[in-house]
């Protein structure tokens, strides 16, 4: 699984694609996300 960003700038490696840009994450695995929010407004996101 991952995390799917709307409307947010965001650094390549915090947008990833599972199967394409890189494999995943698998469960029992974690990942943290962390990115400066350059912009405003209200985004969304889903997993």
């Amino acid at each position: 699984t991952s995390v799917h960003w709307h409307g947010l700038i965001l650094p390549s490696e915090m947008h990833r694609v599972p199967g394409l840009s890189f494999p995943g994450i698998r469960p029992g695995q974690t990942f943290e996300y962390r990115f400066p929010v350059r912009q405003h407004g209200t985004f969304w996101y889903h997993s």
